[in-house]
């Protein structure tokens, strides 16, 4: 399989992250991302919100894989290049680990009724989670805009519904969508703010 074939496999599957009803590695993805946010964010007030959705927007935008950027960023805020090396570091070598008991013995229960009854519990708690980070993600978001006025308020507004819209029935690729709606909000930044386009 070529590289292209399994980049556009990894971004129809991220594009698609609660679709069907099992848990997924797409959804345990959303998972980590739900915990890394809380431990950085709301225990140890390595970041703020607003920042913390920022990052995650610079790791949506860079080719590899998102949630290692994001903690590698986390890292390199906290303690500079130690911080981002430790950072990788530890989630990576203990999530292998797990990941590997964790399959290992899932593949030789997954067919007993009380594991399939676990399993299906747990998925609707997975989707739970995703809203509940896409909602404290927005939030900061749309409160800046707020600031910003009525006008960037409504800029912010309409690319999140459309982004939402064309993400859902467009299938469009999300790298796509992510620069189209840098560049539109760029365009409408510099149409709002014309007086500060030139130094006098």
């Amino acid at each position: 399989m070529s590289s292209e074939n399994l980049v556009g496999d990894s971004q129809n599957q991220s594009e698609q992250p609660f679709v069907g009803g099992r848990l997924s590695p797409w959804r345990l993805f959303w998972i980590w991302l739900y915990l890394i946010r809380r431990v950085a964010v709301e225990r140890h007030a390595w970041l703020t919100d607003d920042d913390f959705t920022r990052y995650w927007g610079i790791c949506q935008i860079a080719p590899g894989i998102n949630i290692l950027g994001l903690v590698i960023l986390i890292g390199w805020r906290v303690a500079g290049a130690p911080g981002a090396l430790l950072s990788l570091s530890g989630l990576l070598l203990p999530s292998a680990a797990i990941t590997v008991a964790l399959t290992s013995i899932y593949a030789s229960i997954r067919e007993a009724p009380v594991v399939r009854a676990a399993i299906a519990g747990v998925v609707p708690a997975t989707v739970g989670l995703g809203l509940l980070l896409a909602f404290t993600m927005v939030r900061p978001l749309l409160n800046s805009a707020r600031r910003e006025g009525r006008a960037s308020t409504l800029v912010a507004v309409v690319l999140l519904l459309v982004s939402t819209i064309v993400a859902a029935l467009a299938r469009t690729p999300v790298l796509a969508i992510l620069w189209g709606a840098g560049a539109l909000s760029a365009l409408a930044q510099w149409q709002l703010v014309p007086r500060q386009r030139w130094p006098r």
